[in-house]
């Protein structure tokens, strides 16, 4: 799901990105769903998931090694 991105969106990069500008992750809150985006490429889009979705993401990427 894609939905369009309101005109200010206030991205946050991930505190796991480090200062190398590495792998380098930022998500907004877009109200009922959570917005992802690498911060090296925003031009490029994003993915937009449900709250629930994203937080199963998130605890799936949690139990990998």
């Amino acid at each position: 799901m894609n939905i369009p991105e309101p005109v200010h969106t206030p991205w946050r990069k991930s505190t796991y990105s480090g200062a190398n500008e590495g792998n380098c992750v930022e998500i907004a809150d877009l109200n009922d769903h959570i917005a992802i985006r690498d911060s090296k490429a925003p031009e490029a889009g994003h993915l937009t998931l449900t709250r629930r979705n994203f937080a199963a993401l998130v605890n799936h990427l949690a139990r990998q090694p």
